[in-house]
């Protein structure tokens, strides 16, 4: 900072009304060593931290488009991986997003028309080689609750123009949050509220589609599930031929898969054979089931037998400009954040997953933006909401594919379909399209195993999933979606607001190695051979709440003096908890330093717990508090209101401890702000008032701190290296001196002890309250509570 600019925060502080000091004066002088005198953040810093420069903007734009940075490597293996998995990808999509359209209330040929769009604009913006965009069946379930209660308020719209309006508003929004940069807000849904949706939405969709398995009419399918299944089992008697076709057609795909995932572990060398036949196994099913259907029904079109799926219009018949409008908006307003995190929970948490299975790295930002971008400009074709598909994107990835530019590939198939095979849909069964459907969701449940291992790690979330999946069962897919992550989200809270610290001691402990010892009883037996130079301190809780052995003694540092860490941060939510559980253990383990400090009995406050005749007890031994030390390495930022706390409790335990002060030290510090903000309250280093309530100068104020070696030829490192280059361990001592250090060993290779040379302060001295690390916290506490003992007894 600028002298002028110094001189006028100085001149600005004044005027209102704060007087600062200087504390570099407290710095002591140490000959053998380079101190430190670490500065406080600015918020000049902080602007120019954040403001980004013209190169950030330009790879800011240049991250827009990620296959910028791989195309100019395309070569021909990429493309054949990349032709097989989008031709595989896109013989099951046909059917898929046709089935799923069915779901949304909307012709099937919104389907395609939402495929094509997906896999075609995907890969411009893609960061992930696997995820396939397009129709999904929990998305579209959701549009067709958008599409059924819309056209109760506006009876005159059609349902694809809700559904294009649905697209383009949610697309927007999910696309502004990953411009902004907001891609981390998908952490907010644990992976329990994502399993739980996913299972009671796919019992939510499976029990809609059985009615049209069977062929049972007049089922509301859009009831709560429990419902839906109950008066499916009323409708049974009702059953007509579609029974026969879905239920077979559905039994079909479930044998075929299990067909191959057996031969695939027979016989391993055909397992690609057997994984392709496996794929395609849904393209099988519905060319089948169609010529059946053809041949029952081609005589008969007027009055076919079984329920078909009708005319589907070739090529992009509803392309154009969606219309949108306020009356359109209101009337899916509330169902709009439930879409949103639809779409965020399915892209999101599937392209982490392949990405962690196929070792690479997806920028969720990034995939916001892709997935917005497809559906602003989807609906354009006619394509209502889509996001990733959880089966397609496993098909991809198994398939082989190498690029992005696999959609591509898969783009060309839907549109080949749209315009050549047309003809042919008129014949498929929607029996069959459920039967896709049911086996579809099928694969996303979550599986006993899973929530048993919810259980291991964590019993309250296993509640949470099964809270979800209910209310899922018994209302809606919505109502699920908001429960589990209201109820994560006030765990959350509950917390970090009632989280707890711990106090500390100390045990001396080592580093051990088990080595090979005498046969015993004919097993060989280990000992434990202890380091030579790995004696140190430990530092564990006295009540051995973390589990450590209890047989281990871990004691106070010293009398008077308390070690606390943090559970969870140390910010507003969990300040005054945290501070209530220090004081308390204070009050009761220590005693007042002199009970002529407490004020008479009509001064006192009226909560004041103080007998009211308190006198001096010479029975007890308990010590007077002489310090505190706060381990802040969970701690990353403090706010004001747990500045202000921390004051407040200064203030309160320095008027326990008259006529001494409390020292506080801290320990583990890694923010600046952190250090600044406890700085500007009044803590890191010992105030001139203290000093003088104790009657002492700076010079009897025991400085500690950590040092380390500058580097370079004469460091620790280069003189252990030289020293097991010669095939002699010597062990340094930091307070050898020149004349008495290694060099006596005669030889000339080994480096002179690095004390000799250069050490350097690893903190800022201007801040000696703020330690490098709680060993160096304890020394500086012991240190100056035994001359504050000292001082006491020889003034008795």
């Amino acid at each position: 900072m600028a002298p002028s600019a110094a001189t006028a925060k100085e001149r600005l502080a004044k005027a209102l009304g704060f007087e600062s000091e200087d504390r570099d004066s407290d710095v002591p002088s140490i000959s053998n060593a380079d101190l430190f005198i670490e500065r406080e953040p600015t918020v000049a810093e902080f602007l120019e931290e954040i403001t980004p420069t013209l190169h950030d903007v330009g790879r800011y734009v240049y991250n827009l488009f990620p296959f910028i940075h791989w195309i100019g490597k395309y070569n021909f293996v990429w493309f054949i991986g990349d032709l097989i998995a989008g031709i595989t990808v896109g013989a099951v999509v046909v059917p898929q997003s046709m089935a799923y359209a069915q779901l949304a209330q909307l012709p099937v040929e919104y389907g395609l028309y939402s495929s094509f769009v997906g896999v075609l604009i995907y890969w411009f913006f893609a960061t992930s080689k696997d995820i396939t965009i397009g129709p999904v069946a929990v998305m579209s379930q959701v549009t067709g609750d958008v599409v059924l209660k819309a056209a109760e308020r506006l009876p005159s719209v059609e349902g694809h123009v809700i559904a294009s309006a649905l697209a383009i508003i949610t697309g927007a929004i999910i696309c502004f949050l990953g411009l902004v940069r907001l891609g981390w807000i998908v952490e907010f849904i644990p992976l329990p509220s994502i399993c739980s949706f996913m299972t009671g939405s796919a019992v939510n969709i499976a029990a809609g589609q059985v009615p049209k398995l069977l062929g049972v009419k007049g089922v509301n399918t859009r009831a709560a599930p429990y419902l839906v299944i109950i008066n499916t089992l009323k409708g049974l008697p009702t059953t007509t031929i579609d029974a026969a076709l879905g239920l077979t057609s559905l039994t079909m795909l479930y044998l075929i898969r299990g067909i191959c995932t057996y031969m695939a572990k027979k016989q391993p060398h055909r397992a690609k054979m057997y994984f392709f036949i496996s794929t395609l196994r849904t393209a099988f099913v519905i060319l089948l089931y169609t010529g059946i259907s053809a041949g029952m029904t081609i005589h008969h079109k007027q009055h076919p037998r079984i329920s078909i799926l009708g005319k589907v219009p070739r090529g992009f018949q509803h392309a154009g400009a969606p219309e949108i409008n306020k009356s359109i908006i209101e009337a899916f307003l509330p169902e709009l954040p439930a879409a949103v995190i639809v779409m965020l929970i399915e892209h999101i948490s599937i392209s982490k997953s392949f990405g962690r299975v196929n070792n690479y790295i997806i920028d969720p930002s990034q995939e916001l933006v892709a997935i917005g971008v497809t559906n602003l400009l989807g609906p354009f074709l006619g394509a209502y909401p889509a996001t990733g598909s959880f089966s397609r994107t496993a098909i991809k990835s198994k398939a082989g594919v190498r690029t992005p530019f696999a959609g591509v590939i898969t783009a060309v198939v839907v549109l080949l379909a749209l315009y050549a095979l047309t003809a042919l849909f008129f014949y498929i069964p929607n029996a069959a399209l459920a039967a896709v459907i049911i086996h579809a969701v099928g694969d996303v449940i979550t599986p006993p195993r899973v929530v048993f291992q919810f259980w291991r790690v964590s019993p309250l979330e296993v509640v949470i999933f099964m809270a979800g999946v209910l209310v899922t069962v018994f209302t809606t897919i919505e109502n699920g979606i908001y429960t589990t992550i209201s109820i994560s989200f006030a765990v959350v809270v509950f917390r970090l607001f009632l989280s707890r610290g711990r106090f500390l001691g100390v045990a001396r402990v080592r580093t051990v190695q088990a080595t090979n010892g005498k046969a015993k009883g004919g097993d060989q037996e280990a000992f434990a051979e202890p380091s030579e130079y790995s004696q140190r301190s430990g530092f564990l809780p006295l009540g051995h709440e973390d589990g450590s052995n209890p047989r281990v003694v871990v004691s106070s540092p010293y009398p008077g003096v308390f070690i606390y860490r943090f559970a969870e941060g140390f910010n507003y939510p969990n300040a005054t908890r945290y501070l209530n559980h220090l004081t308390e253990t204070i009050f009761k383990e220590t005693r007042r330093t002199d009970v002529r400090t407490i004020a008479k009995l009509g001064d006192r406050p009226w909560n004041d717990p103080t007998p009211r005749h308190q006198t001096s007890d010479e029975h007890d031994d308990r010590p007077t508090l002489k310090a505190i030390i706060l381990d802040f390495s969970t701690v990353n930022i403090v706010d004001v209101t747990a500045a202000q706390a921390l004051i407040d409790v200064r203030n309160q335990l320095d008027r326990y401890a008259a006529p001494q002060t409390v020292d506080w030290h801290f320990a583990h510090i890694e923010n600046r702000w952190t250090k600044r903000a406890l700085a500007a309250a009044g803590f890191g280093y010992r105030t001139p008032q203290h000093a003088a309530d104790n009657g002492e100068g700076a010079g009897r104020w025991k400085t500690i701190f950590s040092i380390a070696d500058l580097g370079g030829s004469d460091s620790a490192a280069a003189a252990a290296a030289a020293e097991e280059k010669a095939g002699r361990t010597v062990q340094y001592d930091v307070e050898r001196t020149n004349s008495d250090d290694i060099s006596k060993a005669s030889d000339k290779d080994v480096p002179s002890h690095p004390s000799s040379h250069r050490l350097i302060a690893i903190r800022g001295l201007n801040r000696p309250y703020f330690h490098f690390d709680l060993q160096e916290a304890v020394e500086s506490a012991v240190a100056n509570a035994e001359r504050y003992d000292v001082d006491n007894d020889s003034d008795e």
